[in-house]
């Protein structure tokens, strides 16, 4: 399974912008996925001060982009606060593929998102029997 690389965005690759682009780090295949506008809001206040050069998800100890396991960590600590346990990375891009599913019914898009080969594989990816 192709895994975009989210972690070393910069600013300039979020703020002001209808949608963001990736590159699977797998494939090495573009994805384009729109930031509806709340986001877009939350963006631009966190950004507030950045220059478009900053890390947008920088390391608080070297000036890299946080870490896989950081993020994982930072999940799951605030899924803890929250009544939650074992949060992580994965658990969230199968939670936001089980809700567009149960929203839309478009397996075929969700299929091209996740990068899966058939749809019963996505369909078992996100719990759906």
């Amino acid at each position: 399974m192709g895994r975009p690389v989210i972690l070393p965005l910069k600013v300039a690759d979020v703020r002001d912008k209808s949608h963001l682009v990736i590159t699977e780090k797998k494939t090495g295949k573009p994805k384009r996925f729109k930031i509806n506008q709340t986001l877009r809001e939350s963006i631009q206040s966190y950004t507030t001060g950045l220059d478009d050069e900053d890390l947008f998800f920088t390391s608080e100890k070297r000036p890299k982009p946080i870490t896989r396991v950081r993020a994982y960590q930072i999940l799951n600590r605030t899924a803890r606060k929250v009544g939650l346990s074992e949060i992580g990375t994965h658990n969230l891009r199968k939670t936001v593929g089980y809700h567009f599913y149960q929203r839309t019914r478009d397996i075929a898009t969700l299929q091209m998102i996740f990068n899966h080969s058939h749809p019963a594989i996505t369909l078992k990816y996100i719990g759906i029997t």
